[in-house]
């Protein structure tokens, strides 16, 4: 950050310079991107604030519950419909938390290298009921192809549980939860070698700048297909669910602790006002994922050469 961009919130510093260390805890889910931004934010805030920031690890519902009790302040992404009833609660029933109002845009389904959609013809979600075509994913040799559909506690793939079950391919696969790093890294060698995979994908996302993918093509999204039990709500909640067309789109949205507007307006006003690109988020997962840059050092060079984005989200 250079001066001229800390010399424009002096007034903010002074406001802030009386404050306790850990002033702004800001929760930090695991994948890459969530990860850069979060670092972003703690260096804009202490160097343009004068607060300091604590980043602490946590699951979606660890940071919302947090942020409704206070003890943390910030989720930099939270992907909407996936954590709908988590925002639900605490921003609509409990009002504790706020929803930033500039959205990224994002996607999110089923994909497959280009390279396997093209010599197996494999485009469609369609494809995955076919136990033939699905043969080549049989990668133990166990008689049984895998499929990845996400990382244990995402919301997401509690959903695509409920989406194979309505499309009929949990006949066909084993559905498998790992973690999205290892999940990944079985992906780029998969390319580099030209072999198969096939997984849940989103976008924003590193793997769509390093990869060439296909995603599976879908019927439109249509509500009355989709009706999403939480597992915490019903034991049968499997049963009861379906969701048999793709996903209405997807967006992701920084929420944060509605008590911010009164014990530092500064910080709420910079959380409503942040905003970014989906390709700034892709750029930011390969930085810390895939060419292993520390996020401490990564934010402090992103900020420094982004200053007008940091300026709008400061001037507000």
């Amino acid at each position: 950050m250079n001066k001229t961009m800390v010399m424009t919130t002096t007034a903010l510093v002074a406001l802030a310079s009386h404050v306790a260390a850990d002033d702004i805890v800001i929760g930090v889910p695991n994948w890459a991107s969530v990860n850069a931004t979060a670092h972003i934010l703690e260096v804009v805030i202490e160097d343009n604030l004068g607060l300091d920031v604590e980043l602490q690890n946590g699951t979606n519902p660890i940071v919302f519950e947090a942020m409704d009790k206070g003890s943390m302040h910030a989720h930099p992404e939270v992907w909407m419909p996936n954590q709908q009833n988590l925002h639900d609660t605490y921003v609509k029933d409990n009002g504790t938390v706020v929803m930033n109002q500039n959205p990224v845009q994002a996607s999110q389904g089923m994909c497959v290298p280009t390279y396997i959609a093209e010599q197996h013809d494999i485009r469609s979600i369609d494809d995955l009921s076919d136990p033939e075509k699905m043969a080549i994913f049989d990668l133990d040799g166990n008689g049984t192809p895998e499929v990845w559909i996400g990382a244990p506690g995402w919301a997401s793939t509690v959903i695509e549980k409920i989406r194979a079950r309505s499309y009929g391919y949990d006949q066909i696969f084993e559905l498998t939860e790992y973690e999205e790093t290892i999940a990944y890294a079985n992906l780029a060698n998969a390319t580099q070698a030209e072999t198969p995979w096939i997984g849940f994908c989103y976008n924003p996302h590193y793997i769509f700048v390093t990869q060439e993918l296909t995603v599976l093509e879908e019927p439109a999204h249509d509500p009355a297909t989709w009706t999403i039990v939480q597992p915490t709500d019903d034991p049968d909640w499997l049963e009861k669910s379906e969701a048999s067309t793709a996903w209405n789109g997807a967006t992701l949205h920084l929420h944060f602790a509605k008590a911010l507007e009164e014990e530092h307006p500064e910080v709420a006003a910079l959380f409503a006002a942040y905003q970014l690109q989906p390709e700034d988020l892709s750029a930011m997962g390969k930085a810390l994922a895939v060419d292993g840059q520390d996020p401490a050092e990564f934010a402090r060079e992103w900020v420094a050469a982004n200053e007008d984005t940091v300026l709008g989200w400061l001037s507000n």
